[in-house]
């Protein structure tokens, strides 16, 4: 992949590593600001809040307890194959995006059952709501009572593994990836690689995760949940609101998606990862930073050609300062537009760096800025554009996903315009 632009380049390209270039072709979004990547795409455009009071548990005891819940989800809308009452939540969420994705792509899942495939799927929390459940019993009752069907929707696996169910693909790897916030570009980054080398043709890759007791009183307890709303970069932002959603990305070789005339949305030039294990919970600067450069060398991309930054921005004291610290660290002192779609979304835990991801998509193919929402006064501290309450149209070629997570795990993923090699140049 060429580093810098000149006549006739391209971002990426086959040219510099003789591997595949990977495109992304297919988008399934269940979030709480719309199913489908039609309303998610009307919603970021919007800068719609999927914000309310929580439901999905008793919330009796706390101050506050607002999140961003999903309420219109019809499981059986969506899965076909397999009986929604034998998943868990998040794992209903997984499914139902990766067939919105199978069909956003127009692809066959008949067609795919002869062909190698991954299917990586992050998490933070996999079904802690079904053990929300059965902990209780157990408390209750002794765990003699425990549901069985609870049970045996526990295990995390099934997060990836329920995806091949569905669509009935044999000749698959299936992965639960479960490092915690920043999993999904994990999995993004998974599936670049199998995609790119060829030990895949194609991959369902993004993140899954569905609100339960355990993850908001642990947050609420660190003193991070947000009264009522998310304020990343804000002076006067209180915290995160937890969320839920899946998100899924149909990732495939470049030669595939031009053979069968499919939609691209962006190319997946890179992505980096690390882990400082510097905290549990507190952000390291540096490691951030670090992340990013790994993601630009990756991606053969520098700095001066990423357009858009799409931040962890969690909204909490810490997080914000250290990203945008980070961020100014790599960028200097005039970074890329840097925005949170959390302020949107909330947060999702392991579905929000891949819901990040296909806004990202949506904004390269859509020519637009998600906003960052709720947002009055900037933080000195943060110091960056984060294209406040309103959308703005923007022509985008490389934008840059950031994932931030507990115990140090980053990950960042760079998206970049589809550009056929040998395309000429804009002037500058």
């Amino acid at each position: 992949m060429s580093a810098a632009h000149g006549a006739g380049s391209t971002v990426g390209g086959p040219e510099r590593t003789g591997r595949h270039r990977v495109v992304l072709t297919g988008l399934g979004v269940v979030s709480s600001i719309g199913l489908g990547v039609k309303e998610f795409l009307q919603g970021l455009r919007e800068g719609r809040s999927g914000a309310r009071p929580i439901s999905v548990f008793d919330t009796e005891g706390f101050a506050h307890a607002n999140g961003c819940e999903i309420s219109d989800f019809e499981p059986h809308e969506w899965i076909r194959t397999l009986d929604p009452e034998q998943l868990g939540r998040a794992t209903q969420f997984s499914v139902a995006a990766a067939r919105m994705a199978l069909a956003d792509a127009g692809l066959d899942a008949t067609a795919l059952r002869d062909r190698r495939g991954l299917i990586s799927v992050g998490t933070t929390d996999g079904e802690s709501y079904d053990l929300d459940q059965l902990v209780a019993t157990e408390l209750a009752e002794g765990p003699e009572r425990f549901d069985p069907l609870a049970a045996r929707r526990v295990p995390a696996a099934r997060l990836s593994v329920a995806v091949a169910q569905e669509l009935e693909l044999a000749d698959v790897e299936a992965v639960t990836v479960p490092t915690a916030c920043a999993a999904g570009n994990y999995a993004i980054g998974y599936g670049f690689d199998a995609v790119r080398s060829g030990e895949a043709e194609y991959a369902f890759c993004g993140g899954a995760d569905a609100m339960c007791r355990k993850t908001f009183t642990g947050f609420y307890r660190l003193g991070t949940i947000a009264p009522d709303r998310c304020q990343p970069f804000d002076v006067d932002r209180k915290g995160i609101l937890t969320g839920e959603g899946a998100g899924v990305l149909v990732l495939e070789r470049l030669e595939s998606a031009l053979e069968r005339g499919a939609h691209i949305y962006a190319e997946v030039l890179g992505y980096g990862l690390n882990c400082d294990a510097h905290h549990q919970v507190a952000p390291n600067q540096a490691s951030v930073a670090r992340c990013m450069e790994l993601a630009l060398d990756n991606a053969g991309v520098s700095r001066e050609q990423v357009d858009l930054i799409s931040a962890h921005g969690t909204g909490t004291r810490a997080n914000d300062i250290t990203e945008a610290g980070a961020i100014r660290q790599v960028f200097g002192d005039r970074p890329p537009r840097t925005v949170s779609m959390k302020s949107m979304l909330g947060h999702s835990m392991g579905a929000a760096s891949a819901l990040a991801a296909i806004g990202c998509a949506l904004a390269i193919d859509n020519r637009f800025i998600p906003p960052t929402i709720n947002h009055q006064t900037t933080d000195p501290e943060c110091d960056v554009d984060c294209v406040p309450n309103e959308a703005v149209e923007a022509d985008l070629r490389v934008v840059q996903n950031n994932g931030l997570a507990f115990g140090g795990n980053n990950a960042a993923v760079l998206l970049g315009l589809y550009e056929p090699e040998g395309a000429p140049e804009e002037e500058a």
